[in-house]
């Protein structure tokens, strides 16, 4: 027989960590193992809207939270060769007031760091840093997990397993081998700015988005030292699977050589450059026996609608939820779980393609798509958004 009510996670990136806390909320043991032997995120940001930030506050993150974010004021839409804004986005407390909790941007470590405090402060919860998934064999009552470390091993038999160990996951790999991550043909580098370098006329109270034929920018600030984070999208054929390669300014800086000088100045301002190739782990993987995957694992998305981190956090909600409401039964609420979550992945990945294709447009649709933004204005263009952030658990 499996310990009762216990359950393993692989995987403790924040859609582990966020599991792990809503499980344990509910009454499980939970025994969370991460392959690395320190939890080191790279130094990306990241937004969070209103449908993540409102599960993270109700797990009690709040206080912790809200030191560490910045809660900006509008989404600035900027035509690439211009350097004209099109159209801005209301957000700060217009979109609080909207939907009842805030827009934060966060440094990602920062955003890992309160989750780790939380699962550390948090009886029930073992954290085993250093062990990977190496096999699971499930049974009538549960599923027997394996991980290793160097040449020791481990096994528990628990009532389930949670794969969150990211769009390469171990355990996706073996329970559904044959969903298999794709690449989109697109790269994305992602630097910061140091306080000192930010080029004059950043605005540190907006999310910048400048869209260009076949590229685009992001840039928006970070909270304490005063760093502005920055993302660029281009079309690339290099695709070596991972998430810190290290990048070539004089690359990126011919990518965007006929932007804006706005734009170039920001690209010139970064030092140190990563990057990684954009793949999707399209339709998902969800379920299967005592089994369930969630997050990047389960459903890797392209960064274009902001909600990779937002889609992992949810996953952690609902399933916490169908447990509750079937304990006796995982499979089935597993079942229930994919059920309620397949729609909204999909409807969320094919936004974000779609806005990856419209942020790229060159010549009549992209005056088009500029005209019809100004014409709907910032407020009718976030009500178009209720969907996703009004989403709740």
């Amino acid at each position: 027989m499996a310990p009762a009510r216990t359950l393993a996670i692989a995987g403790a990136g924040i859609g582990g960590l966020t599991a792990a806390l809503a499980l344990n909320r509910i009454g499980y043991r939970i025994i969370l193992f991460e392959r690395e032997a320190h939890l080191t995120e790279t130094g990306a940001g990241l937004q969070l809207s209103p449908n993540a930030s409102r599960i993270l506050i109700d797990l009690g993150l709040e206080q912790r939270l809200s030191a560490a974010a910045v809660a900006p004021d509008a989404i600035s839409i900027i035509n690439a060769r211009s350097g004209q804004e099109t159209v801005r986005i209301p957000l700060g407390e217009k979109i609080r007031a909207r939907h009842g909790a805030p827009y934060w941007l966060l440094h990602r470590p920062d955003l890992q760091a309160a989750l780790l405090a939380q699962v550390e402060a948090t009886p029930g919860i073992e954290l085993r840093l250093g062990w990977q998934f190496d096999d699971a064999s499930n049974d009538t009552n549960g599923v027997t997990v394996t991980q290793r470390r160097s040449m020791s091993r481990r096994q528990d038999h628990v009532q389930a397993l949670i794969g969150a160990d990211g769009a390469w996951s171990a355990v996706r790999r073996q329970v559904f081998p044959e969903v298999r991550a794709q690449f989109s043909g697109r790269i994305a580098w992602r630097g910061m700015i140091d306080a000192t370098r930010v080029p004059d006329g950043f605005d540190r109270r907006r999310v910048q988005l400048r869209m260009g034929s076949d590229a685009h920018l992001v840039a928006y600030p970070m909270a304490g030292a005063g760093h502005v984070n920055l993302v660029a999208i281009v079309n690339d054929q290099w695709r070596r699977p991972g998430w810190n390669e290290i990048g070539d300014p004089t690359e990126i800086v011919r990518h965007f050589a006929a932007w804006h000088g706005g734009a170039r100045a920001m690209i010139e301002a970064v030092t140190n450059w990563r990057k990684w190739a954009l793949f999707e782990v399209p339709g998902g993987a969800f379920a299967k026996d005592h089994i369930v995957m969630l997050g990047d694992a389960a459903h890797a998305m392209l960064p274009f609608a902001a909600q990779g981190a937002a889609m992992a956090i949810e996953d952690a909600a609902v399933l916490a939820r169908c447990i509750k409401a079937q304990p006796d039964d995982l499979p089935a609420a597993f079942r229930n779980y994919e059920s309620l979550r397949r729609g909204r992945i999909t409807r969320v990945q094919r936004t974000s393609r779609r806005n990856g294709q419209i942020y790229h447009l060159k010549g009549a649709p992209r005056i088009a798509r500029d005209r019809t933004m100004q014409l709907l204005g910032g407020a009718r263009l976030l009500a178009r958004q209720d969907w996703l952030y009004g989403w709740r658990a």
